[in-house]
């Protein structure tokens, strides 16, 4: 097993505990009661524009924010599973032209999926073809 260091920066840090928080039920209601509380108070501020404001910033940001730490987290993730996925290819008697592929444009990604697919469609004819020989139907 490769070395790992922990070299991580304040924000891999922060994004990676509040995608962790952001994702929990206790979250979601937490924020269900916050906006249930803003419902109920509407009445003692009589649904001034402030009070339609307060709420409408406050997600804006928290909508804002999110949106940066939970992509952090996203590009974390998915190196992680391609660098895995490149570990397996390498391991493997897989062909080695595959690593690195997630770099290539998306007609080139179209390409080589199409090529992946016929051939794919090549061998289940080839595979259906041989089992059809090896099978006696008998009426």
């Amino acid at each position: 097993m490769a070395s790992q260091q922990k070299h991580h920066n304040i924000f891999d840090i922060f994004s990676s505990t509040v995608s962790a928080w952001a994702g929990k039920p206790v979250t979601f209601v937490a924020a269900f009661v916050l906006v249930l509380i803003w419902g109920i108070s509407g009445p003692f501020f009589g649904f001034s524009e402030t009070w339609q404001l307060v709420i409408n910033t406050g997600t804006t940001i928290i909508t804002f924010l999110m949106v940066f730490v939970l992509q952090n987290s996203q590009n974390r993730d998915s190196e992680a599973v391609q660098t895995k996925l490149d570990e397996l290819i390498l391991s493997s008697h897989a062909a080695n032209e595959f690593i690195g592929i997630e770099k290539l444009d998306e007609e080139q990604l179209r390409k080589l999926s199409d090529s992946l697919r016929s051939h794919a469609d090549r061998l289940s004819e080839k595979a259906n073809g041989a089992s059809n020989d090896n099978t006696d139907v008998k009426a």
